[in-house]
């Protein structure tokens, strides 16, 4: 028994571009970016005879705004632990040749350097966050951890132990660890370093936020680094950014406007304006807001992502005609976008047009030639239409061409199916056991269970169709299901499955056969009897023959 093959919309729906009015956020929003590893924040070569003094120092540095406690978590600030003991002139004067060692990229001399200052006054901070700095530059971060670990306990109130000890734990991963350091530095940074390094700071707290998806926080602190950088742009439109994702759309519009005036063709931000007026159920007004950009803009590329955009927004209101024209008309201005080429063909699909759907499909491929993505949509809907050798292959293509997870498991469906239906039964299997292995679905583990079916094995069969029922109970899935049961004389079993289909569906006339097959086979003749001849009034013909045949032959 074979299963009629995934309608387009099935093929596709797994692949469909995102068309909700976040569109594009995340990508822009990660630019506000997780701290560059090196170089890690130092203070200035200048000696500091103490921790008091240093502070001093900083105070009179130019005032800047401080951290709203509402931007970041909680943290347990390290509190001194021992009194600080100041450097000696001797001291001073190692500390000084030590940091000029480190300076000339001399790191092991620096290291030996620090170690005998720490060995001669272990309880003053600057030997050991030098010395930190130094194993950090010779990739010991186990013991540059250490360094500022025993930094922060004699100068809990520095910044540079926070940040520091929080750009090892993104390195090694650590988000949670890493957000509450990059707070805590955050809370500390304010009156003791410049704009520059304060922008730092907040900038590693904001990635560590937006990691986190703790957008309200990362409007709290990007609020922050626009009050002491008010004239930069990025920080306006990364707060605009932060404002929609955290549902506060509508505040974000006087300056995006404001941006808009002073760049009046930032895609980006128009883009982010259409969302906003989508998110506020204003899809018509997002669009006049795209036209208005369009009028703006002039390079195809940023063209052709305007247009997608207002495809997108065109097929959220039901306009799909008017939608695949701003698809196309996108891919027109930039045929390298990909994503409108594939846009184009899936509201094409949406409107039964599978003609136009495949020559766009076509076209993508010869636009975008490596792209695996490209060519699974076009397998897709090969496979759809029935022509199967060129589904066959064009998937096959895309398994070569390095596809991401997903994308290599849909190819290798899809190129299984094509070969399954072309009675290549063992290559099929082989396929499709291997997209079943990467991704649960209830289409992959019912073709699997037809090819094991296909090369006898009913064991693998039951196996494959029982988890596709699990996974979607289609009445192809159970009725499969129960012939491979049969076939690996699991009559009980199938009797089961076929008793809840007959009571789903009185008519089933297959059913019905097979129900009478798996009680012939248990030795109940004449509830087999029963079920025959209901299958044979509703014209099962080989319900009709098993009634005349004697049972047991």
């Amino acid at each position: 028994m074979t299963v009629a093959l995934l309608s387009s919309a099935s093929a596709s729906a797994q692949t469909l571009i995102d068309t909700s009015a976040a569109v594009g956020i995340q990508n822009t929003l990660n630019n506000v970016a997780a701290p560059s590893p090196v170089p890690f924040i130092q203070r200035a070569n200048t000696v500091v005879q103490t921790v008091q003094s240093q502070q001093a120092q900083a105070a009179a540095q130019v005032t800047t705004p401080s951290v709203p406690s509402s931007s970041v978590p909680s943290s347990s600030t390290a509190t001194r632990t021992v009194t600080v003991t100041p450097l000696t002139a001797p001291q001073q004067a190692a500390l000084t040749a030590a940091q000029a060692s480190f300076k000339a990229g001399n790191y092991p001399l620096a290291r030996t350097q620090y170690e005998a200052l720490i060995a001669q006054n272990y309880n003053n901070p600057e030997p050991h966050f030098g010395l930190a700095m130094t194993l950090l530059s010779l990739k010991d971060e186990k013991g540059a951890t250490f360094e500022l670990g025993q930094f922060r306990l004699l100068a809990p109130e520095r910044f540079e132990g926070p940040y520091n000890l929080g750009v090892i734990a993104t390195r090694a991963g650590r988000y949670a660890d890493a957000l509450s350091l990059y707070a805590e530095a955050a809370k500390l940074v304010p009156g003791q370093a410049g704009p520059e390094l304060q922008v730092q700071v907040w900038n590693a707290l904001a990635g560590e936020q937006l990691r986190k998806a703790d957008y309200a926080g990362l409007t709290t602190t990007l609020g922050a680094l626009q009050a002491l950088k008010p004239d930069d742009l990025d920080i306006q439109f990364r707060l605009a950014q932060a404002q929609f994702m955290s549902n506060q759309g509508a505040q974000a519009l006087p300056s995006l406007y404001a941006l808009l005036q002073k760049q009046p063709a930032r895609t980006e931000a128009i883009r982010l304006l259409a969302d906003i007026y989508a998110a506020q159920g204003l899809p018509e007004r997002a669009i006049r807001e795209l036209d208005a950009g369009l009028t703006q803009v002039k390079a195809g590329r940023d063209r052709a992502a305007l247009l997608l955009h207002k495809a997108n927004l065109l097929a959220l209101t039901g306009d799909t005609k008017n939608a695949v024209f701003s698809a196309q008309a996108a891919h027109l201005q930039d045929s390298s976008n990909v994503d409108a080429w594939l846009r184009e063909g899936q509201l094409r699909l949406q409107r039964s047009d599978r003609a136009g759907a495949l020559k766009v499909f076509q076209g993508a491929v010869q636009a975008a030639p490596r792209d695996a993505k490209v060519r699974v949509e076009l397998a897709s809907l090969q496979l759809a239409l029935k022509q199967y050798p060129q589904a066959a292959q064009n998937a096959a293509v895309a398994l070569t061409l390095r596809p991401d997870a997903a994308t290599q498991a849909r190819a290798q469906y899809v190129q299984g199916v094509a070969l399954y239906q072309r009675q290549q039964y063992a290559q099929a299997r082989t396929l499709l056991n291997s997209s079943a292995l990467a991704v649960r679905n209830a289409d992959v583990t019912l073709w699997l269970g037809l090819a094991n079916y296909a090369l006898k094995d009913y064991a693998g069969a039951a196996a494959a169709l029982t988890e596709s029922m699990k996974l979607n109970p289609t009445l192809t899935a159970r009725q499969n299901l129960a012939s491979a049961l049969l076939a690996a004389a699991r009559y009980s079993e199938a009797e089961g499955i076929l008793q809840g289909i007959v009571k789903d569906n009185a008519k089933n006339s297959d059913a019905w056969y097979f129900l009478g097959l798996s009680q012939r086979a248990q030795l109940r003749e004449e509830d087999a009897r029963k079920s025959f001849k209901v299958a044979a009034n509703l014209g099962n013909t080989r319900a009709q023959q098993a009634l005349v045949q004697e049972p047991g032959k």
